[in-house]
């Protein structure tokens, strides 16, 4: 949550000595913004930690009071922010019952902003189109969200274009454009990359000028770029650094007992991290995804989250401000043997280890505070 404006007078070296000591035995409130935005860094060596809890439809949106209940019980500790996505396919309005519950919970609400036209992946949009958002078709949805979140009675963090360097979303530069230069903007830049990067400027302004000065922008890639082409890079996409309040990233381990591969944690964020920090170097980086599936044949669920966990906290990526997992399961086929499942509330020695790892750790913190 965020830290409330107010003028303290203390009388007395006894009452400020006795301030700072109380203070020093609760490090999650004494957060100090980052130079050079408005999302902080924690202290050093600290760590913000998040979740996405799971939901039945597959959809994102569908989150639940008890669902958070059971990953933090299975984690030992509470969350700094609920993530969740909002589906325009299902209605503009801004998601005020799912914000409002969160933040009674006591965790800031980040909300992903799906324009997308239904939850299949791997296909363009016919409504909620770039170009369509570009000339303009949905400020008047757009103000009036942000007029919502606005009112709603504390912090947000938004983002629009999820992994926008993965085609599996329809904001992905291969939907409008791809590496065509001659039908947008500049000459010297790829069409589609820069349709996005114009696309998010524009809703964030228009949100801005609503008055939702209270939403932290967020810039969430994938970590690696698909396709592979050049002008999909993720780099090309960056909305700039007037925009965005913090860069995200996602990092999964194998998504499905089937998988062929099962990427390693520290092999993911190695090779996106120092793309993250060059491209923004006074932004924070969270791991806003990460997460792996159970019954891998080649990989336990347990041991790639002791070896990620660790990683995150060994000081390796030191930009790097929180993490999020992914505490999600869902059908794949008809073989239940071929569900995913990264629910750390379903694996005992997962359940472990995040008690070990998170809850017990007190450099991992609950609350966000922004001043």
């Amino acid at each position: 949550m965020w830290g409330r404006k107010g003028v303290i007078r203390v009388w007395g070296r006894g009452c400020f000595l006795f301030i700072l000591l109380v203070l020093s035995l609760y490090p999650a409130t004494v957060v100090r913004a980052g130079e050079a935005g408005r999302f902080p860094f924690p202290p050093a060596g600290s760590w913000y930690h998040g979740v996405f809890p799971g939901g039945s439809s597959g959809e994102e949106d569908d989150i639940t009071p008890e669902g958070l209940d059971d990953y933090e019980q299975a984690a030992g500790k509470k969350v700094a922010w609920v993530y969740f996505s909002h589906n325009w396919f299902k209605g503009h309005a801004f998601p005020a019952e799912t914000v409002n519950w969160i933040r009674k919970r006591g965790s800031v609400p980040f909300i992903r902003l799906m324009l997308r036209d239904q939850a299949e992946q791997d296909r363009a949009n016919r409504r909620y189109t770039i170009p369509r958002i570009l000339a303009g078709d949905f400020d008047p949805d757009f103000q009036a969200w942000a007029e919502a979140a606005r009112d709603s009675g504390g912090p947000l963090m938004v983002e629009y274009g999820t992994e926008m360097n993965g085609r599996w979303f329809p904001w992905n530069g291969l939907w409008h454009g791809g590496g065509e230069k001659n039908g947008y903007g500049d000459p010297q830049k790829a069409d589609g990359p820069e349709r996005f990067r114009d696309a998010y400027r524009h809703i964030i302004k228009v949100m801005r000028d609503a008055g939702a000065s209270n939403i932290l922008w967020v810039f969430h890639v994938n970590d690696g770029d698909h396709p592979s082409n050049d002008w999909n890079r993720l780099e090309q996409y960056y909305p700039g650094s007037d925009s965005i309040d913090v860069l995200g990233v996602s990092v999964y381990g194998a998504q499905s007992p089937q998988d062929k591969e099962w990427p390693a944690f520290r092999s993911g964020m190695d090779e996106v991290y120092p793309r993250l920090a060059k491209l923004d170097p006074a932004k924070p980086i969270l791991v806003l995804e990460m997460g792996v599936t159970g019954r891998h044949p080649k990989v336990r669920k347990a041991d790639w989250t002791q070896n990620a966990l660790t990683d995150l906290q060994s000081g390796r990526w030191p930009k790097v401000a929180g993490f999020a997992w992914w505490n999600e399961k869902w059908e794949n086929d008809n073989n239940r043997k071929n569900d995913t499942n990264m629910r750390i509330q379903d694996d005992p020695e997962t359940t472990k280890v995040f008690q070990e790892l998170v809850g017990k750790n007190p450099k991992v913190l609950d609350r966000l505070v922004i001043r």
